[in-house]
């Protein structure tokens, strides 16, 4: 089924206006949809399936035939620290978090961060909506602005996992066995940028109430590997 996502602010009552050009062309042009198609949209917390029933040249307008509510609700919310590593590789980690699920992306400057910041929230925001579509999912991860490690809200969290190259003991399936069955409602896990995490953030992060370092196996990933693998485990194993 062909999937759209919309602002809250497009949904009126049982009429759901589609406004983006890029969607109606792919509507209109790619797909060839017409009056009475069926078209299933999501705002990043319902899904609606809806028909056409008008299109124009500026709009599209869909009226909705049924709403599912939280289709993905968990107890469980996973939430990534990611120290935010070069552009196109940010982009691939965005997408594939996205599809997997994660729940919140904290964008995050690290020692070693050696991107410059500019404006990218909006582009991520974008990267996600797209891959919330092609994944056919329906909530959209909140991404948030970037942050120092410090400025994060740490004591949020029952759980954080801290993925690190030079831990040899850990593995990470064991560290989450021990929290089977107790109270988790809130997990963060933090990934490094390139170059990974300096010798004083590992220090600060072990100290870190709630917090285990894990070992996500004998190689050593690249960043954006290690987020996808670890929030993949995350996922299976919490979700």
């Amino acid at each position: 089924m062909i999937s759209i996502f919309v602002e809250k602010k497009n949904i009126n009552g049982k009429i759901i206006e589609i406004t983006n050009k890029k969607d109606i062309n792919h509507l209109k042009n790619s797909f060839r949809l017409k009056i009475s198609d069926i078209v299933r949209v999501v705002d990043g917390e319902k899904e609606y399936i809806t028909h056409i029933i008008e299109v124009d040249k500026k709009y599209i307008l869909l009226e909705i035939d049924e709403i599912n509510e939280n289709p993905e609700k968990s107890d469980v919310s996973i939430e990534i620290a990611m120290g935010i590593i070069k552009n196109d590789k940010m982009d691939l980690t965005i997408q594939k978090l996205t599809e997997i699920g994660i729940d919140k992306i904290i964008p995050t400057v690290l020692e070693r961060t050696v991107v410059k910041i500019k404006e990218k929230k909006e582009k991520w925001d974008i990267i996600a909506k797209e891959a919330l579509k092609q994944c056919q999912g329906v909530k959209l991860p909140i991404i948030e602005e970037p942050v120092k490690l410090k400025n994060i809200k740490f004591d949020m969290y029952d759980l954080i996992i801290i993925p690190y190259e030079a831990d040899k003991e850990h593995k990470i399936l064991n560290v989450l066995e021990k929290y089977k069955g107790k109270n988790i409602q809130n997990i963060l896990y933090i990934i490094g940028s390139e170059g990974g995490f300096s010798t004083n953030e590992i220090k600060y992060l072990k100290e870190l109430n709630n917090s285990e370092i894990a070992t996500l196996g004998k190689r050593i990933l690249r960043a954006e590997t290690a987020a996808i693998v670890a929030g993949g485990i995350l996922v299976n194993e919490f979700k």
